[in-house]
């Protein structure tokens, strides 16, 4: 192909062009759905991910409630701060988007005008995926699958190298892992205060007037013993 004697033997422009070739080959439609999911999907879809284990967290209660949903709230505030962080990374390695310096690439999102490395779409949700994995599993396996796929989308686009993805990961990572004990030393004792409050228990643990572990079954033998017994006392 054209581009990949236009890359010389750079494996990460070579990869670029290999995978946003399939853009060229795909139908139109296909392309448009990518564009969607790699710009706006995959991140909304994290955010439900991370809601919809807030929800199971909070309806399995326990004592380890307040613990776990400070984990989830980590999660977000993980993905922000690795944003923060990535912000004089990209003005210090200053490295342009990939369609300024090679031609012949298919760019699904237009107006890209700042710098390309490291990806923040790929940083947010794999800082997101990581700290969810912390939190549960289950979970941080799908949201770890949703970070490879935003990456995966980012190079597709034309938007980003392959190791702009690669370093955005590894940021999103660090950041996520790094700080996580700090987070959860500071999170886990205001998610505990929560939890015990009047307005805001709701957060943390599902409110049930009665649970059915704790509350006995009735014995109707027992129960006419009891109430015959109270009848003789009355007599007497």
């Amino acid at each position: 192909m054209a581009g990949l004697a236009e890359s010389g033997s750079n494996p990460d422009v070579d990869l670029l062009y290999d995978i946003n070739g399939l853009a060229k080959d795909a139908p139109h439609w296909f392309d448009r759905v990518m564009e969607y999911v790699g710009e706006y999907g995959l991140l909304l879809a994290m955010v439900l991910l991370v809601v919809w284990c807030w929800w199971s967290v909070r309806r399995r209660g326990g004592e380890n409630a307040a613990s776990s949903v400070a984990a989830l709230v980590w999660a977000p505030l993980a993905a922000g701060l690795a944003v923060l962080v990535n912000v004089p990374i990209r003005g210090f390695v200053r490295r342009p988007r990939p369609f300024l310096d090679h031609q012949g690439l298919d760019v699904l999102v237009s107006g890209k005008t700042d710098f390309s490395f490291v990806s923040d779409h790929a940083t947010i949700t794999m800082a997101m995926g990581v700290a969810l994995f912390v939190a549960n599993r289950r979970f941080g396996l799908a949201g770890i699958a949703l970070a490879l796929l935003e990456g995966f989308c980012r190079v597709y686009m034309g938007v980003h190298y392959p190791t702009d993805v690669v370093g955005g990961f590894a940021l999103g990572t660090a950041v996520a892992l790094l700080l996580s004990p700090l987070a959860m030393l500071l999170l886990t004792p205001l998610l505990r205060a929560v939890e015990g409050s009047a307005w805001g228990g709701w957060l943390v643990r599902a409110r049930r007037d009665t649970d059915p572990e704790e509350t006995p079954v009735p014995d109707p033998r027992t129960d006419g013993k009891r109430a015959r017994a109270e009848e003789r006392d009355l007599a007497a």
